[in-house]
């Protein structure tokens, strides 16, 4: 089982949600947050906007994965939320030692889906 952390650009996300539900992953959280990355958040015209101060909205899209499921998500992660332009985020995999569906108490993969 693996935790699937993805730091994207908004305008990108209902793309990288329909890129993942094409390859059956569905459960999912996001989360609007805000961060920097090389840019350090300096003040510049960005797809068509100005972003001003030293944060910039970001979206965190995470999910729980079991393993068979873990390249086909960061495939698809990467195709949808790449533009080329700097700021296009992070993928990060991390294990995950233990999963529990509260409702059913299952455990590990199955408690995944």
């Amino acid at each position: 089982m693996k935790y699937i952390v993805a730091v994207i650009q908004p305008d990108r996300l209902d793309e990288v949600l329909n890129e993942l539900e094409k390859h059956q992953v569905n459960l999912v959280t996001v989360t609007q947050v805000m961060g920097h990355g090389r840019q350090r958040g300096e003040a510049e015209v960005y797809r068509g906007h100005k972003e001003v101060g030293r944060l910039l909205r970001k979206i965190k899209i995470e999910a729980a994965v079991n393993d068979e499921y873990v390249e086909k998500s960061v495939k698809a992660i990467k195709t949808a939320a790449h533009t080329g332009e700097i700021g296009d985020g992070k993928i990060f995999v991390l294990s995950l030692e233990e999963c529990v569906r509260i409702r059913t108490g299952e455990t590990g993969s199955v408690a995944i889906g």
